[in-house]
């Protein structure tokens, strides 16, 4: 299935989580691979946007109280050329009805 073009992608995701180097769980690293840092979060947002989002989502089995949760696998083109394998997590909430994204990682099951 397709997941709604206007999803949300907070802001506060991208450059206070994702593009935060962290201890533990970091992904800005991984992000910095393919040119994307603090200075360029809107490229990120827009990346995603174009690139995986009109991709298949897979429904999670895993339950979740909030909303139906998908998963969209694919390679994000950064900034600088580089491709990463990722897979993103998309929750689509039960009060609201809107598509909101939560996360994305590397996809380790990809060379």
């Amino acid at each position: 299935m397709k997941l709604p073009p206007d999803a949300i992608i907070a802001t506060a995701k991208l450059t206070k989580y994702l593009l935060v180097w962290r201890d533990a769980d970091d992904k800005s690293q991984f992000l910095a691979q393919a040119g994307y840092g603090q200075e360029n979060w809107q490229q990120l947002e827009a990346d995603l946007r174009k690139q995986i989002l009109p991709l298949d989502a897979v429904p999670s089995d895993e339950p979740n109280r909030f909303g139906d949760v998908y998963e969209i696998r694919g390679v994000l083109t950064g900034a600088n050329g580089v491709n990463l394998a990722v897979v993103t997590i998309w929750m689509v909430e039960y009060e609201t009805q809107q598509t909101k994204f939560i996360t994305l990682y590397p996809d380790k099951g990809v060379k």
